[in-house]
């Protein structure tokens, strides 16, 4: 069962320097964004399905934020009061398909490539949080929210310049270093402590 319902997923790139130099890339001046469609959230316990067009799946912890109010032309401040709740999100992706397609939208939009849960939770400070990575259950990332380049509050106001970000919507606010493949019969946990564990099975396409 999904926990959340957007009308968008706004996913921010590169947002932990640590994660874009493992990948080659230098941290953006500017916030970069891309998109995932609402088709690709799955809930908890749901699997994380590896399509037959990539042979390099990956996984990316997240902490997701879930818009309370809406959005446009945000200063940071009122972008930080508009935050309804934090959720566990993994940001899963293709990785041989994003080096060659030459933009995102495959490589992070499969169906299943976006697990969210197991709740969203209110009333907690974004400097406090952190999240972890496990695969199997054992921990590939941590990060903390106090480490990322762009801010949560500075990331909303950033989007809703560029799109009005409405009630609902999630944002994803990147990943910290660690990221590595996923093959059928892992287990995927995002731990953001204070929110909950989000675990998802992972299995190839049409196995049962």
């Amino acid at each position: 069962m999904t926990v959340v319902a957007p009308s968008k997923i706004v996913c921010v790139g590169r947002n932990y320097v640590a994660h874009a130099r493992e990948l080659g890339n230098e941290v953006p001046a500017v916030p970069m964004l891309f998109l995932k469609p609402p088709s690709a959230i799955i809930g908890p316990g749901e699997p994380i399905i590896l399509p037959p067009e990539s042979v390099q799946v990956e996984h990316e912890a997240e902490i997701g934020v879930v818009v309370g109010t809406r959005l446009r032309r945000a200063s940071a401040d009122a972008a930080e009061r508009a935050i309804r709740g934090f959720v566990c999100a993994n940001d899963v992706t293709a990785r041989d398909l994003q080096r060659t397609d030459g933009q995102w939208g495959r490589a992070k939009g499969f169906d299943s490539f976006c697990p969210a849960g197991p709740a969203v939770v209110g009333g907690l400070r974004w400097q406090d949080l952190e999240v972890i990575g496990r695969v199997n259950g054992v921990v590939r990332q941590h990060g903390r929210a106090s480490e990322m380049h762009f801010s949560i509050p500075a990331l909303l106001s950033f989007i809703s310049a560029a799109m009005t970000l409405e009630p609902g919507d999630l944002v994803l606010t990147g990943t910290p270093a660690g990221v590595g493949p996923l093959v059928p019969g892992d287990t995927v946990e995002v731990e953001i402590p204070g929110v909950g564990i989000l675990r998802n099975p992972v299995q190839a396409e049409g196995q049962a």
